[in-house]
């Protein structure tokens, strides 16, 4: 298929004007991070200071500091330090419609995304965040795929994003996916090449998302620009081609979208302004499907694909190896989508590498070294003051009402761009488990797992260890790429997995000396693992949007869903049964935890309004 793209003129020419014009004001922001930063601050206490927050928490009096040293000093003093939950009184007050509660009116939206309780994040955002911060990056992101590959928007475009409404608060504002809306928001030039509409994203059926989605992208040759968060995505709708291949040439053949797949009415009926038979394309997939034995990927079906972005750090890693092979990299830039969160957008790759430019004159950041993560007093760092190969925590305060917020994520310090320290995400600080103070973290556990690999010639297809306090010990669990594996072979795995470990980290290495820290267990997983435990958490009700993963967890509810996924009945039904008491257990704890916790915060909303009435 040696088909031409066209030059994008008109395209390229907008998003030079747009993005060179951002990009432009980027690089003088970060020449001088330090007083950008202390300039954003001051511009964003400025407009909260007579929002009820910003009085409890004496903006005004920050705002008079005669020099900058003294201003970051009484900013750290009288504001402390947040989480979401510690927010969400006033996030509460805003949905019910009340104004000026962290910021002058109330939000244009809120992004919902998944919280340390079952409870959702409501993460507000205004107008301003989303135009002047969310657009102007936006503009630098979509500029910087055209400085790398000129015809990155010549043909159609593949962004796979969350859905833009979930739905309306009390007060009527909207909730749902910020991506979407952004993505919704582009101009028609842009948006008019996408594979497939939004409501694509509403199709309940995961199984039927994937196939929706693929159907509608694979029927065009000339697919230039897949951006999606997460590695995991791609493999899952690879895998809904590996399934469904002849059902999707059919359709493409047709023109139809196939009835076997639970979609409602009035998606498809959106859908058919998307859909034309193409007997052409038809017999190219045949063609090419015929010509790879069956099994064709991305660098076959999308020939001229420009630009890949997804997340390539921390344990997105595990899943992005596992497709290297599906697309040319010699023809195709693959890009880092950069330090991306629902709470805020911290900074995108603008290079090659996986390291993040930070923005300091749309965000103020902060941070507090790995080493202090549990102290009791943490020291806060601008943005000058990070060294390079260093690890922190991250801390953000926005124009949408996060006040010296933590991300929660653990982040390492690159290179500079321009004066401005780079950074890249290590692992989510929850990542992190302790049994005996050992400090196991999710990137130690990834190592060791890859070298085991590296060592042994055993190669896994997905892998995932849990902490076992009552036991004292971690359960790791493989699913391996020979199906023929058996236990033993899985177990002699797993021990060399804990001789690496014990290498690595130095504190796992005493502990298990010390058998303070038992023997970890070893389990084989069935075939397609990880995609069946995120169906069944789909299934429970839990959104795609909110599903996050770790590789290392203390979790006994989730480890408790992995046990239908064991191959081989390795645990006696008095063990089995012993570990379904032991997460009920847990899930009563943590309802407790969660009564205990909403009874606070109903104090905590309820002191709040009687000060505001005061």
């Amino acid at each position: 298929m040696a088909k031409r793209l066209h030059y994008p003129l008109l395209i390229n020419l907008l998003l030079l004007v747009a993005g060179g014009i951002q990009t432009a004001r980027l690089r003088v922001a970060s020449r001088r991070p330090r007083l950008v930063s202390e300039n954003t601050l001051r511009k964003i206490l400025n407009i909260s200071k007579n929002s009820d927050y910003g009085k409890e928490h004496h903006f005004r009096q920050i705002l008079a500091a005669p020099n900058s040293n003294e201003f970051f000093s009484l900013f750290q003093h009288l504001v402390p330090a947040n989480d979401f939950e510690a927010l969400r009184p006033y996030v509460e007050r805003h949905k019910n419609g009340e104004r000026n509660v962290l910021f002058p009116g109330r939000p244009m939206m809120y992004a919902t995304t998944s919280g340390t309780t079952d409870k959702p994040k409501w993460v507000p955002m205004t107008n301003k965040y989303l135009k002047d911060v969310y657009g102007k990056m936006s503009h630098v992101w979509v500029w910087n795929f055209v400085k790398h590959r000129k015809l990155a928007f010549a043909g159609h475009i593949f962004p796979i994003v969350g859905k833009e409404c979930e739905g309306y608060a009390p007060d009527g504002t909207l909730y749902g996916s910020v991506s979407g809306v952004l993505v919704r928001d582009l101009p028609f030039i842009i948006k008019r090449r996408y594979t497939a509409p939004a409501s694509v994203m509403s199709i309940d059926d995961y199984t039927a998302r994937n196939y929706t989605l693929m159907r509608l992208a694979i029927q065009h040759w000339d697919v230039t620009l897949w951006a999606t968060a997460n590695p995991s995505t791609i493999l899952e709708l690879q895998r809904s081609v590996d399934e469904h291949l002849d059902l999707m040439i059919d359709d493409i053949e047709k023109g139809t979208l196939s009835d076997q797949f639970d979609i409602a009415p009035e998606i498809r009926e959106e859908l058919r302004s998307y859909m034309r038979p193409n007997p052409k394309r038809a017999a190219e997939l045949r063609k090419l499907r015929d010509e790879h034995n069956g099994r064709i990927l991305p660098k076959d079906y999308w020939p001229r694909l420009q630009i890949l972005s997804t997340w390539k750090c921390g344990n997105t890693k595990v899943y992005m190896e596992k497709y290297l092979d599906h697309f040319n990299f010699e023809q195709t830039f693959y890009q880092e989508l950069g330090y991306i969160a629902t709470e805020c957008r911290f900074g995108f790759a603008l290079d090659d590498t996986i390291e993040s430019v930070m923005f300091p004159h749309l965000h103020y950041y902060e941070f507090v070294a790995e080493e202090e993560l549990d102290s009791p007093i943490k020291h806060f760092l601008q943005i000058d003051q990070l060294e390079q190969g260093k690890r922190y925590c991250a801390y953000v305060t926005t124009y949408a009402g996060l006040f010296r917020y933590n991300m929660n994520d653990l982040i390492e310090v690159g290179g500079k761009f321009e004066n401005t320290p780079t950074i890249h995400m290590v692992s989510k600080v929850n990542g992190i488990v302790s049994l005996t103070g050992e400090k196991l973290y999710e990137p130690q556990f990834i190592d060791a797992v890859r070298q085991a690999e590296e060592k042994t010639g055993q190669k896994t297809k997905f892998f995932v260890g849990f902490a076992d306090v009552e036991q004292s010990v971690y359960h790791f669990y493989f699913e391996f790429e020979d199906p023929e594996t058996t236990q033993s072979a899985a177990e002699d795995f797993g021990k060399v997995v804990d001789e690496l470990l014990c290498q690595i980290n130095i504190e796992y290495a005493s502990k298990r000396a010390s058998f303070r820290l038992h023997a970890p267990v070893t389990h084989r997983l069935i075939d397609n693992a990880y995609a069946r435990f995120k169906a069944a958490c789909l299934d429970e009700g839990m959104r795609d949007g909110q599903f996050k993963f770790n590789q290392l967890m203390q979790d006994e509810s989730r480890r408790s869903k992995f046990q239908v996924l064991i191959l081989g009945d390795i645990l006696s039904e008095a063990e089995k049964y012993a570990m379904v008491r032991r997460a009920d257990r847990v899930d009563r704890q943590r309802e407790r935890l969660q009564r205990m916790e909403e009874r606070r915060l109903a104090r905590l909303q309820r002191r709040t309004q009687h000060n505001h009435t005061k």
